[in-house]
């Protein structure tokens, strides 16, 4: 099955970035043998949103709207359930599975960092899987062993750092501002010096669709 999950995936850029098999404490679906996270695969996911209907139509919210479509059209095939870090609350736990399918783990500066993606760790959603799959243990390795930790001093605005809350309005504020043109074009300097995972930064055109909605999300009123 995870082999026909991955073919049916691939078309639309995206591919497992980890797995697992849930037990009663993990807020998986009743049911659900394996857990499947799903990510993009390299550029391929934006190529493949970008030429979509969803992209195009000047409604809201259309990575969204356009993973929900792709991957519920993936489960339905598989009769398997999709899941999504989005249309709460409540929320499905996408943090916690992270940290048993991808070993990931926080960072110094709090967010997820993988081995395999460092600080580009994010899902499109889920797809849980009826069957129990053979599955490889994931990579284990804490990628911030031996690191200079370059993330605590990258935020421009000290929006990030060792121990502290993440200062949503000073991110906000500079990424507004003039001097904020290389986060808005090119994504969030802390993710990027992050040495691991480098190879999986999207490319520039998702980093600046990102920090628009970013910015909108927190310019709303209320």
């Amino acid at each position: 099955m995870l082999d026909d999950l991955s073919a049916a995936l691939a078309p639309h850029g995206l591919a497992v970035t980890g797995a697992f098999h849930p037990g009663p404490e993990d807020g998986a679906p009743d049911g659900c043998g394996t857990l499947c996270l799903v990510g993009a695969r390299g550029d391929a996911m934006w190529s493949a949103f970008a030429a979509s209907p969803e992209a195009r139509d000047g409604e809201a919210d259309p990575l969204d709207r356009w993973s929900r479509r792709v991957l519920e059209a993936v489960a339905t095939g598989l009769d398997a359930r999709a899941l999504f870090p989005f249309g709460g609350p409540p929320y499905a736990p996408f943090l916690n599975w992270g940290q048993r399918a991808e070993s990931a783990r926080p960072s110094p500066v709090g967010m997820l960092v993988s081995p395999s993606r460092g600080l580009w760790i994010s899902w499109r959603g889920a797809i849980a899987l009826p069957g129990r799959e053979d599955l490889d243990a994931p990579d284990a390795r804490d990628p911030c062993i031996g690191c200079d930790a370059p993330c605590l001093s990258a935020c421009p605005v000290g929006a990030m750092g060792a121990g502290q809350a993440y200062d949503v309005p000073a991110c906000v504020a500079y990424i507004k501002a003039a001097e904020g043109t290389e986060c808005r074009d090119r994504g969030c300097q802390v993710r990027r010096v992050c040495p691991a995972g480098r190879e999986a930064a999207p490319p520039a055109s998702q980093c600046a669709f990102h920090m628009a909605s970013f910015l909108a999300r927190h310019s709303r009123p209320g």
